[in-house]
């Protein structure tokens, strides 16, 4: 085990990422940029001769009262049933906290909650897991998504996977005149004009236009594109995709009151969709809905939107997590709990 030191260690770190199939963005040094707020540092796992075979990207911040937490977001990148990997990670992650008398250190991996070979191996090495999330607000990343496998498919065979409500849909966009351009920089204040309308509209808190401006600095053409969709040159609708190693992500997307029959959201989806087709990725990420499955839902409407394409409904294991303290590490997650709630409270107020 070593810890990422240098502009080598760093080139190789991207490579091996890059390489893997268990790859996620979110664990990248330029998705660390976007989060520079957060101190990050990253444990590597190494054969007898050095060579990178597992790693592990660490956002760590110091918090009013408590003391510093480290964070993960979608790691390991490994081989995740290895005894022996795990351990060279874990042993880096309690390194750092030594280093930093961190409470407590959380990671949201990327890896199905069915996975009972993980659970054991995470276990034991002593990790605790979280298995009661079900909704948006419980956890950092979602622990729902859908996912798309694409991997060797063509488009017509993909296209010919989605609902037909969702084919019709797409055809319509076309039809009605609808159109999707590459946005730049400058476009992202189009973009985020959407965004402020959707939030207010469906009650969740928008980032600023400085945090999107901040990724397409961070992430380049190569790793996030926008995407904007017009009608008669007015921008009615915009995504924001990320590509990284074997995958495509779904990230952000905003869509105006106006014009919003005309389904300009679904001739974006298939139009990333054909992006990480021509790339020839694996896997095409839809990203979150709620675990709560019923028609009565407020989300409910997302659900249905994204199993559309055919895609497959995926439970992620959630949070596991190392308590380092662990009575401040409880006073910590009420404290926690106790803020997200009152700020959907205010998001709510604020929207009505």
């Amino acid at each position: 085990m070593r810890l990422m030191t240098d502009e080598k260690d760093k080139q190789e770190y991207r490579e091996f990422l890059e390489k893997h199939k268990r790859c996620n963005f979110a664990q990248s040094l330029e998705w660390a940029q976007v989060k520079s707020n957060w101190i990050n540092e990253v444990v590597l796992a190494e054969d007898p001769s050095g060579k990178i075979i597992g790693s592990i990207s660490v956002l760590i911040r110091k918090l009013p009262i408590f003391g510093y937490i480290m964070y993960s977001s979608r790691g390991p990148v490994c081989d995740i049933h290895s005894m022996a990997i795990m351990k060279q990670l874990t042993d880096g992650i309690k390194e750092l906290a030594k280093k930093y008398k961190a409470f407590v250190y959380r990671v949201e991996p990327d890896i199905e909650s069915s996975d009972v070979e993980f659970r054991k191996v995470v276990t034991n090495l002593g990790y605790k897991i979280k298995d009661d999330a079900k909704n948006f607000r419980e956890e950092i990343q979602p622990r729902y998504v859908f996912r798309l496998d694409i991997k060797d498919k063509t488009e017509d065979e993909i296209f010919s996977g989605f609902h037909s409500k969702t084919r019709y849909n797409i055809r319509l966009a076309t039809k009605k005149g609808v159109t999707i351009k590459e946005g730049t920089r400058e476009d992202l204040k189009d973009f985020h004009k959407i965004m402020i309308e959707t939030g207010a509209r469906d009650g969740f808190i928008t980032r600023p236009l400085s945090y999107f401006e901040k990724m397409y600095d961070a992430l380049g053409s190569e790793h996030m594109k926008l995407l904007m969709a017009y009608h008669e040159d007015k921008p009615i609708s915009g995504v924001i995709p990320i590509f990284y190693g074997n995958k495509t992500w779904y990230l952000y997307g905003a869509s105006s009151n106006q014009h919003r029959n005309l389904m300009p959201n679904y001739l974006l989806q298939w139009e990333m969709i054909k992006m990480a087709l021509a790339r020839k990725d694996d896997v095409y990420d839809f990203r979150g809905v709620s675990g709560v499955v019923d028609e009565n839902h407020p989300q409910y409407g997302l659900y249905r939107f994204k199993k559309g394409f055919g895609a497959t409904f995926t439970e992620f294991i959630g949070e596991i997590y190392l308590p380092f303290k662990p009575l401040t590490y409880s006073i910590y997650k009420f404290s926690e709990k106790a803020f997200r709630t009152l700020r959907g409270m205010k998001a709510k107020l604020k929207n009505k």
